[in-house]
This record gives structure tokens, C-alpha cells and sequence, in this order.
């Protein structure tokens, strides 16, 4: 048998769908979002039925115009345009996705145990994510990019990985990226545990753990998503931002901001190097920006049909 919470949950995510579906600029946001994750994930499929190499060095094939061979082009190495701004993406999207999502554990972690527990422990807390939010945050940025991890005492097969960069952006964006989540959850907290059905938990003696896993987050889920989606965007930026700079992705590995440092001393002779992957980060980042609106609209409470 259906009880009522199983009903009234599936009818407050019609409305949501409802709400979500007259929203255009959301629909063609996800849309967009979708497109541009299956070609990033499908990469290694589609170089292989176009018989292409990301890595492939081909110096007589320099500069290259667009042609069956070479959707885009080649850049100053010969190597495909096409095929690079595709694994550049799988390295873009999965460090904005990631960061984040590590981000939203931590913000939401830190933000339901200051609005639940209050007092000095929100204060503490609190004032920890003030601080957090006062400091600089891309010379901060600059600033952990740029420490020698071999002084870290980190483990040398970690360190000489070619992957490290990626790991070090997804650490540092997640350990200064959780605020906005953490004071979002906070507020919301404060609100849900005077509730009547968090008092009758009590009452029950249930246990502080429980009330905050069990009755107290799933009803945070929505804000959370929201700011989640509308953060993956400033993510991508800022990564693009550090590789542009040199302290991001290290090449061989491509992003479409290492892909951008590459191409800003060719401006003039190839365009394209540069054209493709700033529209592609901007086509994601605004596209991101519409689904965040979307999803707010979709999930409001109060919003009005």
C-alpha cells in the first residue's frame, strides 16, 4: 500500500517537473549540458571512428583548416582541434562536477551542524565560514596551485603522477568552494528543526545523528542542487582561469583552459585555437547558469503555479 508521504512527495515532484518544463531557458540549458557531456564522455569512441589521436604529433600538418580529416583544424603541433576540445572537456566538466559535489559535502556537512546543534557550535562554525569567505579567492588560488608538493610529504607516486594537477584543483576549489552551501544549509537547518515533526523525533528519542540524516536533510536537498548547478559554472571558470595562468591542468593532459594558454600567443596566426574552447566554456557556464535558474524556480516552495 501507498501511504501519504509516498503520495505527497510524488505530486511535489510533478509540480517541480511541472514548474521545471515551462522554463525554456532551463530545457535548453540541459539540453545543451547534455549534448556537451555525451561528446566529452563518447571521446575515446569518436576518435576511434574518425581514426584520430589526441595525443598524435603531426608537424607537417601544422595549422591545418578545417576538412574531413580535421573537423576544426589542427593546432601549432598538427595535432586535431576537434578531438582535443573533446578530452579537454571530459577534464573541464569532471573537475567542475567533482569540485563541486565535494564542495556541497563539505558546505552541507559544516551548515547542518551549525543550524541544528546552534549555540557556540554555530557560532564557531560560522565564523570559520566568514573567514573562509573574507580571504582573496584567486590569489588564494594562485597562491595553493603554486606549492611544491613534494614538500607536503606526499607520496612520490602521487607527486609525479600526470594526473596530480587534476587532483590538486579539485582539492583546492573543494576546500574554499563549500561556503555559499554551508550558510545556505545553516539557514535552512535553524528553520526545519523547530518543526513539529523534528519535535516529535525528539520525543521519541531519537538521537541528534538521526534527526539531522533522517528528517532534517532530505528536506535541505533542493537548496542544495540548486546551489550545487549554479556552482559548477564558477568552477569551470576558475580552472580555466588557473590553467590559463599556468597553475591549472598541466599539459599533456588537455582542458579548455590549458588549451586557451596554448593559444594565446597564435591569436593572430590561428583564431581558432582560441575561439573554440572560450565558446565552449561560455556556451557551458551560461547553459549551467539557465538550469541553476530553472531548478530554483522548480524546487521554490513558495512559487505559485
Amino acid at each position: 500500500m501507498r501511504g501519504p508521504m509516498a503520495d505527497t512527495a510524488e505530486s511535489m515532484m510533478a509540480l517541480a517537473l511541472k514548474r521545471f518544463r515551462r522554463h525554456r531557458l532551463a530545457i535548453a540549458g540541459a539540453v545543451v549540458l547534455a549534448v556537451l557531456a555525451s561528446l566529452a564522455a563518447t571521446a575515446p569512441l569518436i576518435a576511434t571512428i574518425l581514426g584520430l589521436d589526441w595525443e598524435a604529433v603531426d608537424l607537417l600538418n601544422r595549422f591545418a583548416p578545417s576538412s574531413a580529416a580535421h573537423p576544426l583544424g589542427t593546432d601549432e603541433l598538427g595535432r586535431d582541434l576537434f578531438i582535443r576540445l573533446l578530452y579537454g572537456g571530459r577534464i573541464s566538466l569532471l573537475v567542475g562536477l567533482t569540485a563541486t559535489v565535494v564542495a556541497a559535502l563539505i558546505g552541507t556537512a559544516i551548515g547542518l551542524l551549525a543550524g541544528f546543534y546552534g549555540g557556540r557550535l554555530d557560532a564557531l562554525l560560522m565564523r570559520f565560514t566568514d573567514s573562509v569567505i573574507a580571504l582573496p579567492l584567486l590569489p588564494l588560488l594562485i597562491v595553493l596551485a603554486a606549492v611544491d608538493l613534494d614538500k607536503l610529504g606526499l607520496p612520490p607516486s602521487l607527486v609525479q603522477s600526470q594526473y596530480v594537477s587534476l587532483y590538486r584543483i579539485i582539492a583546492i576549489v573543494a576546500l574554499v568552494g563549500w561556503t555559499t552551501v554551508a550558510r545556505l544549509v545553516r539557514g535552512a537547518a535553524l528553520t526545519i528543526r523547530e518543526r513539529d515533526f523534528v519535535l516529535s523525533a525528539r520525543g521519541y528519542g531519537a538521537g541528534g545523528f538521526r534527526i539531522m540524516t533522517v528528517h532534517i536533510l532530505p528536506n535541505l536537498i533542493s537548496p542544495v542542487i540548486v546551489a550545487t548547478t549554479l556552482s559548477v559554472g564558477n568552477v569551470i571558470l576558475l580552472e580555466s582561469v588557473l590553467s590559463f595562468l599556468g597553475l591549472g591542468i598541466q599539459p599533456p593532459i588537455p582542458s579548455w583552459g590549458n588549451l586557451l594558454t596554448n593559444a594565446q600567443e597564435l591569436i593572430w596566426t590561428a583564431p581558432g585555437l582560441a575561439m573554440w574552447p572560450g565558446m565552449l566554456i561560455f556556451i557551458t557556464v551560461i547553459a549551467l547558469n539557465f538550469l541553476g535558474d530553472g531548478l530554483q524556480d522548480a524546487l521554490d516552495p513558495k512559487a505559485t503555479d
